[in-house]
């Protein structure tokens, strides 16, 4: 069939650079961690050793200046529960992926075959690098014991007991390797389509690690996995609804490039993600139907983001054949690469008669190499389309459903479905496709998510004029809008789009219990306290105090 190979080809990393699998969120970070020290290029390793669980217990037992105490039990089974993350846990083909991303250096022990960040950790830099005041301090928090010129390690007097282990270890067989970063996948920064989660992530990144000095490290590192994994679903979300009207205007908005800021700019800003949350988490409740109703939404879109990005990366290989074949295209910048919004110019009129010559031959190949056309593809045969449009229409016939499966369970993944943290639930046992089986989806509240954004944005600046930042009490309507306006999660109230239209009288009940199951919420992880039942004086109390002096107006969004 003609649509194999390259022709076939669906990614473009102008959209995203994640090649869209189930990730995990610890081999996402711990390939992040490799990007940091190398300034954003992967590694590269050479090592001797077979890392499995057995060659990390021996490494400990073998030194016992520095493992003093540990027996071969012991020593395993701390290694296999809170040490190593590990694939197929407890089967006959568990593996060793790499250790917990506790420290910088743990990349330098991946499995790369068994330990796949999928392109979210290239995705995650490049959204980073935004602000380079972000990269910095998640280079020293990861690198805090590592000095930048020499590499040599100094554990701190304040360093937990695994970072010590994993320190050690990489004292300990450092000679046994080489790290080197992999100048054979250069950087190339495309500017995003839209500036706003960016932006968002930094701050908040930022905003998080003000707390290391005030908990665990482990705690801080699962933060930022989960964080990450947040804004990284949040992004693809904002690329589902702004692609397709990206593609069929011919041109990004110059809002999307700067990002809307203020108090109103998830009103201001129609790409916003809305999402409807059920906060209880109790399926078949009045609060769990308009949550899979906004699921079944967004869900919805899938099949047309497929298209778009299609539209986008045919179009990308046009432009390269224009300059690479027919020079009647230059590269802009000096730029071995195209954006999208460059790639989409060539719909102009312009373009129309080597756009109609390239596409036509692809068509054409592909009509040659099938005995006999699907009874779909002859009707669209029969539409008159352009040649490319054409094209179009046959990858998503041949190709379409195989993408937008995986783009569903990359999501989901992404969501943290059936994990700490999790934006979404489906009963167990439910297809990952994006078929009938969509309405059982439906837009949850987790816990340690909730845990993370009140982290987050309990952080004020202080009233001195420093700029330095305190922990606040916040009112618990204030943090409601603030969850609204900043990153489209709605509680209290429906979203006024993307499949709302207005709260009517039965939802008004379904609303009022899930405020209340908010408040049992914040109650449970220990942030709110009953003082009152008057709604204006109900308080949301900082679990860490940081700072002094913070005022309560200045609030993120």
């Amino acid at each position: 069939m003609a649509l194999t190979g390259s022709l076939g080809t669906f990614h473009h990393p102008g959209v995203s650079r994640i090649d869209y699998k189930t990730l995990d969120m610890d081999r996402v970070l711990t390939a992040l961690l490799a990007r940091l020290w190398h300034q954003g290029m992967p590694s590269k390793i050479s090592r001797a050793n077979t890392l499995d669980v057995e060659m990390f217990v021996k490494l400990f037992l073998q030194h016992p200046e520095a493992f003093d105490g540990f027996d071969r039990e012991a020593t395993t089974r701390w290694t296999t529960t809170h040490l190593m993350d590990l694939v197929n846990r407890g089967k006959a083909t568990e593996a060793v992926a790499s250790p917990r991303p506790l420290h910088g250096f743990t990349y330098r022990f991946r499995n790369s075959r068994k330990s796949r960040p999928y392109g979210a950790d290239e995705q995650l830099y490049e959204m980073l690098a935004t602000d380079q005041g972000a990269l910095a301090q998640l280079r020293e928090f990861f690198f805090s014991d590592v000095d930048g010129s020499t590499g040599a390690i100094t554990p701190g007097p304040g360093t937990d007991v695994e970072t010590q282990a994993l320190l050690h270890l990489v004292e300990l067989a450092g000679k046994q390797m080489q790290d080197r970063p992999d100048t054979g996948k250069p950087r190339n920064p495309y500017p995003p389509l839209c500036a706003e989660p960016a932006r968002q992530l930094c701050q908040d990144v930022m905003r998080l690690l003000y707390h290391q000095d005030h908990m665990p490290r482990t705690v801080l590192v699962d933060y930022l996995k989960i964080l990450f994994a947040f804004h990284l679903s949040l992004y693809h979300l904002r690329m589902m609804k702004l692609l397709p009207a990206v593609v069929e205007a011919g041109a990004v908005d110059a809002s999307c490039r700067k990002g809307h800021q203020g108090p109103d700019a998830g009103d201001r800003c129609p790409y916003q993600v809305r999402l409807f949350l059920d906060v209880e988490g109790t399926p078949g409740t009045a609060v769990a139907a308009l949550a899979e109703q906004s699921a079944v939404i967004w869900y919805r879109r899938i099949p047309r983001f497929v298209q778009a990005t299609y539209q986008v990366k045919k179009l990308d290989d046009f432009a390269e054949h224009l300059a690479a074949k027919t020079n009647k295209l230059s590269r802009p910048g000096g730029r071995s690469y195209f954006t999208p919004e460059e790639s989409l110019r060539l719909l102009g009129k312009p373009y129309a008669k080597e756009r109609d010559a390239f596409f036509l031959q692809r068509v054409n190949r592909v009509r040659d190499e099938e005995e006999d056309l699907p009874a779909e593809l002859k009707q669209i045969t029969q539409l008159g389309l352009s040649p490319f449009d054409e094209y179009i229409e046959m990858l998503m016939h041949y190709k379409g459903r195989y993408y937008r499966r995986y783009f569903v369970d990359c999501l989901d993944s992404l969501l943290l479905k059936h994990r700490p943290g999790a934006l979404l639930a489906q009963p167990r046992g439910g297809r990952s496709g994006a078929g009938s089986d969509n309405a059982a989806r439906r837009f949850v509240l987790d816990a340690r998510l909730l845990e993370v954004l009140l982290q987050v944005s309990l952080l004020r600046e202080s009233g001195d004029g420093s700029g330095n930042l305190g922990t606040a009490p916040m009112r618990v309507d204030e943090f409601l809008a603030l969850l609204r306006e900043r990153y489209g999660l709605h509680i209290d109230q429906l979203p006024h789009s993307d499949g709302f239209f207005g709260a009517h009288l039965d939802d008004q009940a379904a609303l009022r219990a899930n405020s209340a199951a908010f408040l049992n919420r914040l109650r449970e992880i220990g942030y709110y306290q009953d003082m009152s039942d008057a709604y204006l004086t109900q308080t949301i109390t900082p679990r860490y105090t940081i700072g002094s002096g913070a005022t309560t107006g200045a609030v993120i969004r």
